[in-house]
């Protein structure tokens, strides 16, 4: 499903048909767009939240916490 988004997202952008994008566009394209449309939404999402960007605020502890439990569940 999220490949026929972008490639929606595509033609769209570029005024070709599902298939000139299929045919034509190459990763770096893909790339490029999933780029620019996170970058939209990041500033869409600021400007809605007070200029705060959508970053967890997790304090020292807690990310020492998160960090304990990942290297644990790694070494089993």
């Amino acid at each position: 499903m999220a490949m026929i988004l972008m490639i929606d997202e595509l033609s769209k952008r570029y005024g070709l048909l599902p298939s000139e994008v299929i045919r034509r566009a190459d990763t770096f394209d893909v790339w490029i767009m999933d780029c620019s449309l996170s970058f939209h939404k990041y500033h869409e999402y600021k400007q809605g939240h007070n200029g705060k960007a959508p970053v967890p605020d997790y304090s020292t502890d807690e990310l020492k916490s998160m960090l304990a439990r990942n290297r644990k569940d790694v070494k089993g």
